[in-house]
């Protein structure tokens, strides 16, 4: 009698269906942030119907305080300063969402690439990637930025070429574990070409913790343009939140005690940080729920009772 088993679809490549929504709405953290975002998205996309004036139109009163025709007042130039913020969310905003992808393209493509072929291809992709990550990212920005001119262009690709080193380092070791799984090597071994491998089973494997990885970007390159923009190197024909920051120190803003100056571009950039970093980390915690589930998990600290453990004893 000859029994069949069932075949060993250990090795089988997970289902991809609903991946990248699950990835989006896997946890109440994730939505969260997303919103948010979504909230300053639109607020940045109808700047020009939000703010009361025009961004360039100048008052007399300098440091005058918020009023019904100005709800966060004047800065020392006289300018609206609720125009200057919505109108910077603008730049700021786009800098974020084109400065991102341009870094997690870089990294994506280096650490595949490493991963892979591995050998000599992988020695010399990842001595590259030390070098940038040793490289203090602040000094090279702003060196870049001085040599390279100070448009919003050139900061968008200096941020990209900074901060790529991080993310090839994550997309090769995920690579490198993908390779190795039983329905890869079947693909290999019945002669499918590298790029085919890459593009039909491997890239679409990695593809959620890249997005995953370049909503935390997004975070970072906002951050980046801001106290780019805050050391006078960005871009002087735009209108950002650094830019805002800068003038109100140089008008002197702090000493005049003119709050409403300094304080909206600040929280702006820090609620936009936060609801990046908030996403991006849900996105995390869905991709690897062993992240919050730990006895000293970094997401949640928690100590499991030992009482239930001490009856059976």
């Amino acid at each position: 009698m000859v029994v069949s088993l069932p075949a060993d679809r250990t090795g089988d490549p997970p289902k991809r269906t609903g991946t990248v929504r699950r990835l989006l709405t896997g946890s109440r953290q994730t939505v969260v942030g997303l919103c948010a975002l979504g909230v300053f998205a639109v607020v940045a996309l109808a700047a020009s119907v939000i703010a009361p004036t025009d961004v360039d139109t100048q008052f007399a009163n300098g440091f005058a305080a918020p009023s019904g025709a100005h709800p966060l007042g004047l800065d020392g130039g006289g300018f609206d300063v609720l125009s200057r913020l919505v109108h910077g969310a603008r730049t700021s905003l786009l800098v974020g969402s084109v400065a991102a992808p341009v870094g997690m393209l870089i990294g994506g493509v280096i650490g595949v690439a490493a991963g892979y072929f591995g050998g000599r291809t992988d020695g010399l992709l990842m001595r590259v990637t030390d070098y940038f990550l040793v490289i203090p990212d602040i000094p090279l920005m702003i060196v870049a930025a001085a040599v390279f001119g100070q448009n919003l262009t050139n900061i968008v690709i200096v941020i990209g070429l900074v901060y790529w080193a991080s993310t090839a380092r994550l997309i090769r070791a995920q690579v490198m574990s993908v390779r190795q799984r039983t329905f890869v090597r079947r693909v290999e071994a019945m002669g499918a070409s590298p790029v085919s491998v890459l593009a039909r089973h491997v890239v679409p494997h990695v593809m959620p913790l890249l997005l995953a990885n370049t909503v935390l970007m997004v975070a970072n390159a906002i951050f980046a343009e801001t106290y780019i923009s805050f050391l006078g190197l960005g871009d002087p024909s735009v209108v950002s939140w650094g830019r805002m920051i800068q003038d109100a120190l140089d008008q002197g803003a702090v000493l005049a005690g003119a709050w409403w100056v300094v304080l909206p571009p600040g929280l702006a950039v820090t609620m936009v940080v936060l609801a990046a970093t908030v996403a991006g980390q849900g996105m995390e915690d869905t991709l690897n729920p062993r992240l919050k589930v730990g006895h000293l998990a970094v997401r949640r600290f928690r100590v499991r009772p030992l009482y239930g453990r001490l009856e059976h004893q």
